[in-house]
């Protein structure tokens, strides 16, 4: 028995150190972690990434910076992910980026159905269709929405986006409803031009909406779906009369395709349990956002299903970025 355990030392001194723990994965992250968000700071998307980078780092061991760079609907940070090479840069991006970006510009420079790494689909909410206090409420919205006419103004966070989507299709559902769009660089300023009285309504997010309206300083005329537990005294579209019409916004993280395996699995055990945990989800519910945090499989496929769903609306309307 002793002679048969020196020859198993033996070899395994011989063996050439690649053989060796070729299993073992060098550790992630071995610096800060970037997360590029495609809106401004207090933007939807920024209040996610926000919520979930000061989780990260407390797991991570490293910092996690946010990166806000707006503009083009949150395309230009999406590019800027999916080309980033240093195996420490995320994304978080929202339905548009990836579901119907590419068929708005064939001539995008990323491709979201092969640049990126799906991570996980983090937040959801009801879209809430807003106006100013001032203008008719309810059904009665719709009437002077059609008198309105072509001198009514509706304004998104950028074409492309779900907000805008979500209008053209509202508008295809109400014949002789047909306001104007006006994209603007993020949900904040849309927000500002409704206070104004630049544009007379908008689809917003549920935590941007809501302080507005319960100020008093808008209206909620109601949601793009069902009723939501985020904004339970806002009627649903359809019982409005406005039938077949559902429209979510929600928040992705992904990275670059060429994102590392041992980053892949480390951040998706982590993200699991950050977003189980009661302060997060607490965190994210007051800041109008119902926790997901899927596994990859349940981002990527919701993107599928709304990519399909968007080809349609896209040739109907003949929207293409502008």
């Amino acid at each position: 028995m002793q002679r048969r355990t020196l020859t198993l030392l033996a070899l395994a001194s011989a063996c050439p150190p690649f053989l060796a723990p070729a299993l073992a994965q060098p550790a992630w992250p071995t610096r800060p972690v970037r997360i590029v968000v495609g809106f401004a700071g207090g933007s939807s998307p920024d209040l996610t990434a926000r919520t979930l980078a000061d989780a990260l780092g407390k797991v991570l061991g490293q910092p996690v910076i946010v990166d806000n760079k707006p503009g083009a609907s949150g395309n230009i940070a999406a590019d800027a992910v999916a080309k980033a090479s240093d195996d420490h840069t995320l994304g978080v991006v929202i339905n548009g980026n990836v579901t119907s970006a590419r068929m708005l510009n064939p001539q995008l420079p990323f491709d979201p159905a092969t640049d990126f790494a799906y991570l996980s689909l983090l937040t959801t909410a009801p879209l809430v269709l807003v106006a100013p206090a001032s203008l008719p409420s309810g059904a009665a919205f719709f009437d002077a929405a059609r008198k309105g006419g072509d001198r009514w103004n509706y304004g998104s966070p950028g074409t492309g986006t779900l907000a805008h989507l979500g209008l053209e299709l509202l508008k295809a559902r109400l014949p002789g409803v047909d306001p104007l769009h006006i994209p603007f660089q993020g949900n904040p300023q849309v927000v500002t031009a409704l206070l104004a009285g630049q544009i007379q309504l908008a689809f917003l997010p549920p935590g941007l909406a809501m302080p507005q309206v319960r100020a008093g300083k808008l209206q909620a005329i109601g949601l793009a779906g069902g009723r939501s537990a985020l904004v339970p005294e806002v009627p649903s579209l359809a019982a409005l009369g406005v039938r077949d019409f559902y429209q979510e916004v929600w928040n992705g993280l992904v990275g670059p395709a060429s994102l590392s395996k041992t980053a892949q699995a480390r951040l998706s055990q982590e993200i699991a349990k950050i977003f189980r945990d009661p302060d997060v989800r607490a965190k994210l519910f007051n800041q109008g956002w119902q926790a997901v945090g899927s596994a990859p499989d349940g981002l990527r496929n919701r993107v599928q299903v709304e990519a399909g769903l968007m080809r349609g609306l896209i040739a109907q309307r003949g929207i293409r970025l502008e």
